[in-house]
């Protein structure tokens, strides 16, 4: 049987309060279930949606700051709103990179814990044509 896609994207987290206004206040997820101090898995846990994608988030000890890491697909239109919920939230954004014309716009920011989320407003097919475009010239 084939991968039919992604199950889950397993964030480690060294204060779940504070991960968690960074998914429901930040990027709008839902939070779905919260282990409290009866935990099934490793280390406490809190589960959300957001955009149909199973986040989790467990307690731990964080990775280093790196390039690594998972974009979320926005519009144009709320691209602007989420960066205002992430400024609040007082979060650190990375400088976008440049861009060629037609791949999207990118909004790139570290949650407190050093992993980088990407909201992306284009799509693959979007950047391949742009590439493609850029290669024939």
């Amino acid at each position: 049987m084939p991968i039919s896609g992604i199950s889950h994207i397993t964030f480690i987290v060294r204060d779940l309060e504070q991960a968690t206004r960074f998914w429901m206040d930040g990027l709008g997820a839902q939070m779905v279930y919260d282990s409290g101090e009866k935990h099934f898995s490793t280390a406490p846990e809190r589960f959300f949606v957001l955009g149909g994608v199973w986040i989790a988030v467990m307690q731990g000890a964080p990775a280093e700051h790196s390039y690594r890491h998972v974009a979320f697909a926005v519009d144009e239109v709320s691209l602007p709103v989420y960066e205002q919920n992430l400024q609040r939230l007082g979060v650190h954004f990375l400088p976008p990179r440049p861009r060629v014309a037609g791949e999207g716009l990118s909004l790139y920011v570290y949650d407190f814990d050093g992993h980088l989320i990407e909201l992306h407003t284009g799509t693959l097919a979007q950047r391949l044509d742009s590439y493609r475009t850029l290669s024939e010239r």
